[in-house]
């Protein structure tokens, strides 16, 4: 606990800072007063009666910042279980490939159905998972090379065809260009639902069975433990699509947020995933809302696509692994 005490206070904190960074300066009297009972209930009850500064910070910035840490919970928390999925520490859902397919999905999902937007993306992760876990595995193993490779292979494809999808329906998707590189902005309440609920589901089925994940790292040894690792790798597939695919319907792609948080939160709370995946949890809610300030203040008062920001950092800590992973001082 007195581990997890810093993350707790680092996300309320930076969850408040987002709150008060924005193009117009709020006092922060006025954001207090807007959460007040009586301005909280009004906001419930009829968000258009709301005004100013209250409008302001309920109704645009407190589902924007909620949302980047909803969706920064969600993406760490498929990488720490995508990490022990294919007991690889490269795994990650935008490396793999699984932003992608959800992304495809997500794309046909505005032109053609867009009140299927979060099962369509659904079904394009699942795909995605399936698609490089079938390629990558080799004697029931997966291997760092053949896993960058399926997924990179599957990252162009779903790219190219994402791409394409959004072209042709440039008249009908707005702001295309910005969802495809991930964006908070124009975050509401309805996306905060969407991922609230794909998170609380996702997250509590991996933290109930965090001993099935550590059995995960031991491959087909576990079955002599009593697992049924086959039935779980199938719970975990869909965890991982679920998590992945409602972050991606309502963001868009950002990637390494869940490459970095299960291995910086590996440093500190070892791997023991009891511990390991709240603290990647924590982690990726407040690096994805820090990613979102910095994103909305660089070139202030335009705004830079978060999966830049993430990107930036990100990628130096891929190779940085891949040459720790060279060495061989990585698991897996």
């Amino acid at each position: 606990m007195k581990k997890i005490a810093p993350l707790l206070v680092s996300s309320v904190a930076l969850i408040l800072l987002g709150i008060i960074v924005g193009p117009v300066k709020i006092p922060f009297r006025d954001i207090l007063a807007a959460f007040s009972l009586d301005t909280l209930k009004r906001a419930f009850l009829n968000p258009n009666s709301l005004s100013g500064n209250s409008y302001i910070v309920l109704q645009i910035r407190l589902p924007r910042v909620l949302l980047a840490y909803l969706v920064g919970v969600s993406l760490a928390s498929a990488g720490t279980a995508s990490q022990a999925l294919f007991k690889n520490p490269l795994a990650d859902p935008y490396i793999i490939g699984i932003s992608g397919g959800a992304a495809v999905g997500a794309s046909i999902a505005a032109l053609y159905f867009p009140q299927y937007m979060g099962v369509l993306a659904l079904v394009g992760a699942s795909l995605a998972v399936v698609v490089v876990y079938r390629i990558a595995r080799v004697n029931g193993h997966i291997p760092v090379d053949t896993l960058l490779l399926a997924g990179i292979a599957l990252g162009f494809f779903t790219s190219a065809l994402t791409s394409y999808l959004l072209y042709v329906g440039r008249e009908r998707i707005h702001n295309a260009i910005f969802w495809l590189m991930g964006t908070f902005n124009g975050a509401d309440w309805g996306d905060v639902k969407m991922v609230l609920f794909s998170s609380v589901v996702g997250v509590s089925i991996l933290l109930f069975s965090w001993r099935e994940l550590n059995l995960l790292l031991l491959g087909e040894e576990s079955i002599s433990m009593g697992l049924d690792i086959n039935r779980y790798r199938k719970i975990v597939i869909g965890v991982i699509s679920l998590l992945t695919s409602f972050a991606v319907a309502t963001s868009g792609i950002i990637g390494f947020v869940g490459l970095i948080s299960p291995h910086a939160m590996r440093i500190v709370f070892g791997p023991n995933h009891k511990r390991l995946l709240p603290a990647s949890a924590l982690f990726g809610g407040t690096l994805m809302v820090f990613a979102d300030i910095l994103a909305r203040i660089l070139l202030k008062p335009a705004e830079v696509p978060v999966g830049i920001i993430t990107a930036l950092f990100g990628a130096p800590f891929f190779l940085y692994l891949l040459i720790k992973k060279k060495r061989g001082e990585l698991f897996g």
